[in-house]
């Protein structure tokens, strides 16, 4: 089974997310940064690959926050979603979005969204909901 990764990054009640570049089956549609988990990866190492890859920056990981499964063209696979932290001043590379931006959960909900990443919002919005009380 194929295995994926996407980084949850929260900042004053928003999540980055990426605009896809315009290319294959789910091109330009929103996402959280993330990708692939290669052969002989652990998921943390995958998050901390792909954020050097796609933006170059290198990130603090957090607590999973939810596991999702679905099929695609590819067939059966998961999707692991974990906190994760960027530095204030971080200076981001785009090489495999065309833009990025902060977004509620509601304003998530409204834009075009990859189908796998859009499983996971149900656990993030309670996982978000539970570390807001635990920050009052």
């Amino acid at each position: 089974m194929r295995e994926s990764i996407a980084g949850i990054i929260l900042k004053d009640y928003t999540f980055l997310i990426g605009l896809r570049l315009p290319k294959g089956e789910m091109g330009g549609r929103w996402e959280f940064p993330g990708g692939k988990i290669d052969p002989g990866e652990t998921a943390e190492i995958a998050i901390r690959r792909e954020f050097l890859e796609e933006m170059n920056i290198d990130v603090s990981i957090g607590e999973l926050i939810t596991t999702v499964e679905f099929t695609n063209h590819a067939g059966p696979s998961l999707l692991h979603a974990y906190h994760v932290s960027i530095p204030d001043h971080a200076s981001i590379v785009l090489t495999e979005h065309s833009e990025l931006r902060w977004a509620t959960l509601q304003e998530i909900e409204e834009l075009p969204f990859v189908d796998s990443d859009r499983l996971l919002l149900p656990e993030i919005k309670k996982w978000h909901s539970r570390i807001k009380h635990e920050t009052l």
